[in-house]
């Protein structure tokens, strides 16, 4: 992989984990969601004068790509909801690597090599095992937590492929990210209504820097990320993402007082190998 690429990909997983830390920390799980969800649609806005609308074979997949993210943070403010940050965020992101590799293997007809596989596979090991003590002991894992984080892992898949197409077909992945963030942030906001009613936007809007800068996040870690699936393989660009579970961990024991456990050095160790290995791919 390009050396700019792989590293632009690190700065988008250091911003991803940067929103999640954010719905963690923040008003409670869904109020923060939305509201960086819609302080990621008025940096959509913001964008349109620069980049336009996307190419019209592009429409398909940006509107698939909104529902499947509706369904991807519902499955996320349940996550949290219920579980750490450390078991969760690492659970939902370490599931993906290996389901969107093979998807984009079977789908997409990616050729990634051995060695990419192998960074894959280790970097998803190691990122699964940061789950393992994420903050509660292995007897007391809060099966609700799990189920949603596995669902957040699956829409991660869809998402990322859906993406990872749409964004060549838009023919400016600026323009598709755009478009996607704005039409993700106006169904978020129903979502809300349906979800909390009109009170849920008082409260949101006493916290709009939380919104503004995790919007701003948002955009620019998923931005990037859409870019990069533009120039480089879907599959490597998925994986290398993942690695925000590592600035995930730091600001969930820095910031959210999780305990720091052996496994976690363990596996950011297998996550560095992995690294390496997509590197070099």
């Amino acid at each position: 992989m390009d050396s700019f690429v792989f590293i632009a990909v690190l700065f988008a997983a250091l911003c991803h984990a940067g929103w999640n830390a954010a719905v963690k920390r923040g008003l409670d799980p869904l109020a923060t969601t939305i509201l960086i969800s819609i302080g990621a649609a008025l940096v959509g806005l913001a964008m349109l004068p620069f980049t336009g609308w996307p190419a019209v074979a592009a429409w398909p997949w940006v509107i698939a790509s909104v529902l499947i993210h509706i369904v991807y943070f519902a499955a996320l403010i349940e996550s949290y909801a219920a579980g750490d940050m450390g078991l969760v965020y690492p659970l939902a992101r370490g599931a993906a690597p290996l389901m969107t590799a093979t998807g984009a293997a079977v789908w997409l007809q990616e050729h990634i090599g051995l060695l990419g596989w192998l960074g894959i596979a280790v970097l998803a090991a190691g990122v699964l095992l940061l789950s393992l003590r994420g903050g509660r002991d292995l007897a007391r894992l809060d099966r609700r937590a799990i189920g949603f984080a596995l669902l957040t892992a699956v829409t991660i898949c869809a998402y990322t492929l859906v993406d990872g197409v749409g964004a060549r077909a838009a023919g400016n992945a600026h323009a598709y990210t755009a478009a996607i963030f704005i039409g993700i942030g106006v169904a978020m906001a129903i979502y809300a209504l349906v979800r909390r009613g009109r009170a849920v936007f008082a409260l949101m809007a006493q916290h709009w820097k939380l919104g503004a800068g995790g919007g701003v996040m948002q955009v620019t870690s998923y931005g990037i990320a859409i870019w990069a699936m533009t120039v480089a393989p879907i599959a490597l660009v998925g994986a290398l993402r993942e690695t925000s579970v590592l600035f995930g961990t730091i600001l969930a024991v820095v910031f959210l007082k999780e305990p720091l456990l052996m496994p976690r050095v363990a596996a950011a160790l297998m996550i560095v190998v992995g690294l390496v290995m997509i590197r070099l791919s």
